[in-house]
């Protein structure tokens, strides 16, 4: 096997696969990146018998064959070469040339034969999404996803395909998101899939940034998402995904329209005393015009407050600060709908005016003089 590319072109192939390679995997093999050249193109394979991920480029002076390089020793190899094309050989005995310029590399392969299998996915009644928009729909909700495996299927997002609409949820027993997007584009026939939080992690580190399309087909227990000589097949969560449509709160007498960026760095400024040992919640006192923020830690004290417009009643609430930041950054919109009931319903954060987002998050229970 040889082919001679960029050093580039191959850094950006090893550093997308490797998301799908086992740092400390049960055998060897799986360590490793299958590559094979065929017809002038290279296919790279990260796979760890959940996510499979695959690369696809051209190259020079080719080679046909395939075999196994360990992926960390391969990444670091490249990555200090000069910026120059990159030769790689490998011989009847699994014996591999890295070679760029002066610069040369032996090291030992693997054998194909030992890399397991991708499962087959079919590519039918595909979704269409345009890359930015999906990154940034799993961007405004991977942070509610659970991360808690006794309960495996919301480790996941549920995507929800309705005719011109997708939406993405969330929830993690504490927090719930959902963004709904229109896509002209979306085409795909009506589905319910849910994807595991991992996955999309690495899909959103690797899609690219522009409004290409992105096509995802959903089958019974695995997916293919294939964008920009990219394929990224994921084993899909089964089991029955959480009712968030009951857990949204309808009768919420207290809706206010607040400007995110004053009132993240309200909850920033009196969280500075929280850390992990010490967790004590942000108290909210909405009274009138004003909104008091403070906290009360082994630490100190911390206050601030905000004009807000008259919400009409008062209601003092306690929150995880964490988990109150996490919706707030998540906010597409520079304002928003905080919407309240009691010190012990969730508040809900939603947009001025449509459905685009829905944030979800349960209060603490507050105690005298915390």
């Amino acid at each position: 096997m040889k082919f001679t590319c960029s050093k580039e072109t191959l850094s950006e192939a090893i550093s997308i696969c490797s998301h799908a390679v086992s740092a400390k995997a049960s055998t060897p093999i799986l360590e490793g990146l299958l590559i094979r050249v065929q017809a002038g193109e290279v296919t790279m394979t990260g796979f760890n018998y959940k996510t499979g991920i695959q690369r696809t480029f051209a190259a020079d002076r080719t080679e046909d064959g395939e075999v196994v390089l360990n992926a960390r020793i391969l990444g670091d190899i490249v990555r200090k070469m000069p910026a120059a094309d990159i030769t790689v050989y490998v011989d009847e005995k699994l014996m591999a040339t890295i070679r760029c310029g002066s610069s040369e590399f032996n090291i030992v392969a693997g054998d194909s034969k030992e890399f397991p299998e991708m499962p087959f996915v079919g590519r039918e009644n595909g979704v269409n999404i345009p890359n930015n928009l999906l990154k940034d729909m799993i961007g405004g909700t991977i942070f509610a996803v659970c991360e808690n495996e006794n309960k495996p299927i919301i480790t996941g997002s549920l995507f929800e395909v309705e005719g011109k609409q997708l939406r993405m949820v969330s929830v993690d027993g504490y927090r719930l998101a959902v963004r709904t997007e229109t896509i002209e584009c979306l085409s795909g026939e009506n589905c319910k899939f849910v994807v595991p939080g991992q996955t999309l992690r690495d899909i959103s580190r690797i899609l690219p940034d522009d409004d290409t399309l992105c096509v995802i087909y959903p089958q019974r227990k695995h997916a293919l998402f294939v964008f920009e000589n990219t394929v990224v097949t994921t084993r899909l969560l089964e089991g029955e995904f959480l009712n968030y449509k009951a857990a949204i709160p309808e009768d919420q007498p207290v809706n206010i329209v607040l400007e995110k960026s004053e009132l993240v760095s309200a909850v920033e400024r009196v969280s500075l005393i929280i850390s992990e040992r010490l967790k004590n919640p942000v108290r909210c006192n909405f009274d009138a015009e004003t909104l008091q923020l403070s906290c009360i830690t082994a630490v100190g004290r911390s206050y601030d407050e905000l004009r807000i417009p008259d919400c009409g009643a008062q209601v003092e609430i306690g929150f995880n600060n964490r988990y109150l930041l996490d919706a707030l950054r998540a906010c597409p919109d520079d304002k928003f709908v905080l919407g309240l009931k009691s010190s012990l319903s969730p508040c809900t954060i939603r947009p001025v005016e449509g459905n685009r987002f829905t944030y979800l998050v349960l209060p603490v229970r507050l105690k005298a003089g915390n």
